[in-house]
């Protein structure tokens, strides 16, 4: 099942293009850039199309845009995952943050997840549109209930306590002036900060990602080595392909390949004993 495909598996060489295309095709929007999906909005939906009826649409938010209605966004499609059974750790920390590389990695993944399934052979019952305006819908009627029941609760408050709101208020109003002016002063300097803050950000991704890429460089040329043809066979070329291709959450790898090569290595060994 491609819930467990190895990090040099074909799909992480999907381009991003091709992604956008698929997703804005399978569920009818118009994404240009793989950061447009950091949401886990769309993750959801494209789950919610391949196995229509088991995401609860009513709770995914596509107009998320902070941080906190993002990781609302991914509790749902790990439920989704965990009521599936599918294994797959979400690295939502980094995945919310709208970083390019992460986010591609993982539409790599689920693509070639949903492409698994059925052999990939969208519902023709299935509307993308109607799913997220119903889910919209529902969600939005649940929080006017909440809001008039907390409107209606404050009414009750207020006429059961006459002036003495009023009272409260003004004193109120005298104590905030003076938290307020606190409050400007904090929120200032931190403002200030805010640029030095953003820099250094930015230039710990930018060498976390060349770092990333040149590792990355390294271990596709050791797999294009191990698959020319005169040494894919080789015992060790065999044992570095059984590490490369491991599945992720398999731990195992480093000892299943050095158990094939002590294997390999015997082998040869009773082989020209026996010749001799």
């Amino acid at each position: 099942m491609a819930s467990n495909i190895g990090m040099m598996d074909s799909a992480y060489f999907v381009g991003r293009n091709e992604i956008l295309t698929w997703i804005n095709n399978r569920l009818q929007l118009n994404l240009s850039r793989i950061e447009e999906a950091a949401s886990g909005a769309v993750q959801c939906q494209l789950m919610d199309m391949t196995y229509p009826g088991v995401v609860p649409m009513h709770k995914v938010n596509f107009d998320a845009k902070t941080e906190y209605d993002m990781i609302q966004n991914y509790k749902v499609l790990q439920d989704v995952f965990n009521k599936l059974k599918i294994e797959k750790h979400l690295e939502v920390n980094r995945l919310v943050k709208g970083r390019p590389l992460d986010n591609l990695e993982f539409l790599q993944w689920l693509k070639r997840y949903c492409d698994s399934v059925n052999g990939g052979i969208m519902n023709e019952n299935y509307n993308p549109s109607e799913r997220r305006t119903k889910g919209g819908r529902d969600r939005n009627s649940r929080g006017s209930q909440k809001t008039t029941k907390s409107l209606q609760a404050c009414n009750v408050h207020n006429s059961s306590s006459g002036y003495t709101v009023d009272l409260n208020k003004m004193s109120g109003q005298k104590q905030g002036r003076g938290s307020a002016v606190v409050g400007e002063a904090n929120s200032s300097e931190e403002i200030q900060a805010l640029p030095k803050e953003i820099t250094d950000m930015k230039l710990s991704v930018d060498l976390l990602e060349k770092e990333r890429d040149f590792y990355f460089a390294k271990l596709r040329d050791i797999e294009i080595l191990c698959q020319t043809p005169e040494l894919e066979d080789l015992p060790m070329a065999v044992a570095i392909k059984k590490i490369l291709y491991a599945a992720d959450t398999k731990e195992s790898a480093l000892e299943e390949a050095q158990e094939y090569l002590s294997e390999a290595i015997y082998t040869a060994e009773t082989e020209v004993e026996s010749e001799v």
